[in-house]
């Protein structure tokens, strides 16, 4: 995954923040946390969508059991950095509760099909975060 992702990302920085692919046409940034575990810097790419000013993104992991490695880094350490389009920008992320998350799954499900694929595929409740510049 980590190849797959460091493609993406070099596309994202190289292109203004737009990819082709599975991603085409989609709402992209990257999130960069600190490692729960290591402590060290991490960055992954995400489709994402706004809520007013904020930034949307979901923890689906693909419809996996287990949540992303991103997921426990922001829990522990909040404190992000996200980059979207040509902009970088330190962020604060919040894990969404009911009934916010919901909705906010539910409308990332009209960002892309493959959302609900992994909702019936997972067997937990998918966290939905959100991300507000500081």
């Amino acid at each position: 995954m980590s190849d797959f992702n460091e493609k993406v990302m070099a596309e994202f920085r190289a292109n203004g923040g737009v990819v082709g692919g599975f991603f085409e046409g989609r709402d992209l940034l990257i999130l960069h946390t600190i490692g729960a575990k290591s402590g060290l810097k991490r960055e992954t790419p995400l489709v994402c969508s706004t809520d007013g000013d904020r930034y949307v993104i979901v923890a689906s992991a693909g419809g996996a059991d287990n949540h992303p490695a991103w997921y426990h880094n922001l829990v522990k350490n909040p404190d992000v950095t996200i980059e979207v389009g040509t902009e970088k920008f330190d962020a604060i992320a919040t894990i969404a509760e009911e009934p916010e998350r919901t909705r906010l799954y539910e409308h990332m499900e009209t960002v892309g099909e493959f959302f609900s694929e992994y909702k019936q595929k997972a067997q937990r409740v998918i966290p939905v975060i959100t991300i507000a510049r500081k």
